[in-house]
């Protein structure tokens, strides 16, 4: 399914509230002026609002599925229509604002 490419700037959540950004964007490819993330390297989720779970919050997110023909450095793209997953409590993660101009599919 096609979905606009996440880059640094995009706005994604983990499902408790938390920030996640790209540990390593490839600088290579721009969207808007900014690093696309790809499905490779992990998200740093920061501020998680999972309080009193046994596994704790979430402290890294990880997308799973991605573009399947667009590649940076031959890692597929992150896309707002992916799947994720953050670690230790296997929730999702939620793009909420990335850019329009360019999908990917």
């Amino acid at each position: 399914m096609p979905g606009p490419i996440l880059h640094v700037g995009a706005t994604v959540m983990c499902a408790h509230g938390g920030q996640a950004t790209p540990t390593a964007p490839v600088g290579r490819v721009m969207v808007s002026g900014q690093m696309v993330a790809t499905i490779a390297a992990p998200y740093a989720v920061a501020g998680c609002g999972l309080t009193g779970a046994p596994s704790g919050p979430c402290a890294t997110g990880q997308w799973v599925v991605g573009a399947t023909r667009v590649f940076a450095l031959g890692q597929a793209l992150a896309i707002q229509s992916g799947v994720s997953v953050c670690a230790p409590t296997g929730s999702p993660m939620s793009p909420v604002a990335a850019q329009a101009r360019v999908l990917a599919t």
